[in-house]
């Protein structure tokens, strides 16, 4: 593993350095083991690494190449890890969230176009009334996903949807279990929109705050 984690590091400081951009090819195995001063092996294992993290992306018959770098694109690999997660951990993703969506339901409040938040209504009125639970869930994703990518923020927006799947289960479990989730969801979701729309980033960071805090409490008491 310490030779992996050397081979790992020496590409790094070469992507780091600037001797490797985005969409730059890699010298030849042979060639480039050979340069760092690293067996076949480790390089390959290497190689092997940084692809599953998507720094690196390796065709076959092609050769390996260096990934766009993009955040979206890097922090892909969190969705793998998260996936990971524990039902005793769904807590402590409530909890990021409730730090990282009112941040960034208050910058979509200044940088979200008018369009989109016209889209994000005409998204609410596509429930209708008595909505199945499945049905409000998926509504949901898409109007914190919509949110998180008016925030303009492609890192912020990354994170968010990364950590989304983790809490999905509880979303389900709350519009089961507790009497008035749906029509509370409905209506902290119309508010949440209502300040952007009103172009007021303080009112929308205290309704997503809410609207958030909310479920984590429920969770908390059901557990």
């Amino acid at each position: 593993m310490a030779l992996t984690d050397d081979a790992i590091g020496k590409i790094k400081n070469m992507i780091m350095s600037g001797e490797l951009g985005p969409g730059d090819r890699l010298p030849r195995e042979a060639d480039l083991a050979a340069r760092l001063g690293l067996s076949r092996n480790s390089l390959r294992e290497a190689v092997r690494a940084l692809s599953m993290i998507r720094v690196l992306d390796v065709r076959q018959g092609d050769g390996t190449y260096v990934t766009s770098l993009d955040p979206g694109v890097l922090l892909d690999a969190l969705s793998f890890v998260v996936d990971f997660h524990r039902d005793d951990t769904v807590l402590q993703f409530l909890e990021v969230r409730r730090i990282l969506e009112p941040a960034a339901t208050a910058l979509a409040a200044e940088r979200m176009s008018d369009s989109d938040i016209e889209k994000l209504q005409a998204l609410l009125d596509e429930l209708g009334p008595g909505p199945t639970v499945d049905a409000l869930v998926a509504n949901d994703l898409e109007f914190h996903r919509r949110i998180a990518a008016g925030a303009g923020n492609g890192v912020l927006c990354s994170l968010i949807e990364g950590l989304s799947a983790p809490t999905t289960r509880a979303r389900v479990w709350r519009g089961l279990t507790q009497e008035d989730a749906v029509s509370r969801t409905r209506e902290q979701h119309q508010a949440i929109h209502d300040a952007l729309a009103a172009r007021r980033p303080d009112l929308a960071r205290s309704w997503a705050t809410i609207h958030i805090a909310g479920v984590e409490e429920w969770l908390r008491q059901a557990l």
